[in-house]
């Protein structure tokens, strides 16, 4: 086994967003230094890091002087190019490793390795040509999802077939890019498990979290899951099969659908903390970042308990009125509520800005909660 990387070495951070902010604010209050690198100016990373490295993800050159001066390489995203991923790897340990990387950041290599070893997707082909899409759609069956196979979160880069769909200008919305046909999965609700693995061997894995999206985007999340409890069981322990097969240093998130009748059918991987489990700050013994800084420096894990019932919402940037800010006298007027910015300046519709944090006795008593605190955000007066 590997010596553990000591709270006051440096890590190193490909990607400077909101997910690479709490990370870096988990690392120093572990007591490391972190050096992000982002091709962004200010950006969230880097209001919080030591030191901010201003490049593009394909400059290898400055990836890889960003490792020479850090202890240990971690990312905060997955769509980095495989070819910085190595050349960092040849000076520093990179955890997840570039072929975790290489193998999630694509729809079809993901999905590949999730049938290949035996793990739940719904029936999915390979799109090149107008002609494979119609070929495909007709034995898949109408509705379908179309994606593109790169580069794809948040909704980007899907739209959902029906038998009224043109699928000549479907194909064309792909953009050139290669796509992935997936068969239309009827199911009871989206959930998500988040795992840890460390470089020295043991593994964690959270409550199951229950998901809630719109227009495509996360909306709220509730721990834990408002599902049965063996199905809760059969998830965790398919998360961490998942991350042990893939073979992940680091955090692993698990994308399911949840099928009438209790099937669990695998939606997507990210080898990374996750929007879902941003609710972990506040309510459970070891937040998800805390937990990716311990797992990729080699260091006892910690206690994933969930210390009670939680719900988070997103802030997203439509939010933000024209002409100011949103209401935050009104929402900290919640004394039991939590904020977390993000330390973005421009607001955009869709952009994620921050999310707020409820605990109480019930997942429905924290959703109720944090609901009603977003809503207060619009509003003159405090209900």
């Amino acid at each position: 086994m590997s010596h553990p990387i000591r709270p006051g070495a440096t890590l190193g951070l490909l990607g400077g967003g909101q997910l690479g902010r709490m990370f870096t604010l988990a690392a120093r209050n572990l007591g490391f230094r972190v050096h992000a690198m982002d091709p962004g100016h200010d950006c969230p990373a880097g209001q919080v890091a030591d030191f901010e490295v201003r490049a593009h993800y394909n400059d290898i050159y400055a990836a890889q002087a960003l490792a020479r001066g850090v202890d240990v390489m971690t990312v905060e995203f997955e769509n980095i190019p495989s070819s910085t991923l190595e050349a960092v790897a040849e000076l520093r340990p990179m955890h997840p490793s570039a072929f975790v990387i290489h193998t999630v950041q694509h729809r079809l290599r993901e999905k590949r390795f999730l049938a290949e070893n035996g793990f739940p997707v719904t029936p999915f082909r390979e799109i090149n040509t107008e002609a494979d899409l119609r070929k495909s759609a007709e034995a898949l069956g109408l509705p379908s999802v179309l994606k593109t196979a790169s580069f794809g979160y948040d909704g980007k880069g899907q739209q959902k077939l029906d038998p009224t769909t043109d699928l000549g200008v479907a194909f064309r919305a792909l953009g050139g890019q290669q796509g992935i046909l997936e068969a239309w999965v009827p199911f009871d609700l989206e959930c998500s498990v988040i795992c840890a693995r460390s470089s020295n061997g043991d593994s964690t894995v959270w409550p199951v979290a229950e998901n809630a999206h719109v227009r495509h985007i996360l909306d709220t999340t509730v721990l834990p899951a408002r599902i049965a409890s063996e199905v809760a069981a059969t998830a965790q322990s398919m998360a961490l099969h998942i991350a042990e097969t893939l073979g992940v240093i680091g955090i692993l998130t698990v994308e399911f659908f949840l099928k009438p009748g209790g099937d669990l059918v695998v939606n997507e991987l990210a080898p990374r903390p996750h929007n879902s489990g941003h609710a972990t700050i506040d309510a459970c013994i070891t937040s998800q970042f805390e937990q990716q800084v311990r797992a990729v420096c080699g260091l006892p894990l910690g206690d994933t308990a969930l210390l009670k019932p939680a719900a988070m919402a997103n802030l997203l940037g439509e939010l933000w009125p024209k002409d100011g800010e949103p209401l935050w006298e009104n929402l900290l007027a919640f004394p039991d509520v939590k904020l977390h910015l993000y330390g973005k300046t421009e607001a955009r519709t869709g952009r994620k800005m921050g999310h707020l944090t409820a605990m109480a006795d019930s997942p429905e008593e924290a959703l109720e909660k944090v609901l009603r605190a977003r809503s207060a955000l619009r509003s003159k007066s405090v209900s």
